[in-house]
């Protein structure tokens, strides 16, 4: 039993010899980034912490983005009327028509299917 308690004295010398080391490795660290200018204090949230911008800030670049989609859509006016108009009424398919359209995508599926056969 006095073995153990001498050795649990021991391991607690040791380790206020380290503590006192860390202590003086962190004051020796303070005094560096007091030099170089960096903060000790780090965002521990591994990322970029919410930006709060003002309601004067948030309106300044909103204007700034429409004043921009403004001048795009200026260049843009003259180069194209915009998307094309949506008939409001289609024709209906004839049967005729429909049939061309079936076996035209049958043809396309079996000349793929074959296709990834040839690959297999």
């Amino acid at each position: 039993m006095a073995n153990l308690n001498s050795a649990l004295q021991q391991l607690r010398e040791e380790r206020k010899l380290v503590q006192a080391q860390v202590e003086k490795l962190d004051e020796a660290i303070s005094v560096i980034q007091g030099l170089t200018g960096i903060s000790s204090v780090r965002n521990t949230g591994g990322g970029r912490g919410m930006r709060t911008l003002s309601a004067a800030a948030r309106k300044r670049i909103s204007e700034a983005q429409r004043a921009r989609w403004a001048q795009r859509k200026k260049q843009a006016g003259s180069v194209s009327s915009g998307p094309r108009p949506v008939p409001s009424v289609r024709k209906p398919l004839s049967a005729a028509a429909r049939r061309r359209i079936a076996a035209a995508q049958k043809a396309r599926w079996a000349k793929f299917r074959a296709q990834q056969k040839a690959a297999a």
